[in-house]
């Protein structure tokens, strides 16, 4: 519906802009759905991270 792109187009957001931000999306819903259905789970420092809320930090 045109009105779930209104706040991107508040924002200043164009066609293209919102297209883009769609695609965004998608690819994360794909991948997320993807790495379920391979039964994928995540190393322990992220869902620590997760579960506490915490930005997760790569170690430099």
């Amino acid at each position: 519906m045109e009105s779930d792109w209104q706040p991107l187009r508040d924002l200043g957001f164009n066609d293209s802009a919102c297209l883009e931000v769609g695609h965004i999306v998608g690819i994360f819903n794909y991948l997320t759905r993807l790495a379920d259905g391979f039964g994928l789970k995540l190393d322990a420092q992220t869902e620590d991270a997760a579960r506490s809320r915490k930005a997760l930090v790569r170690p430099e």
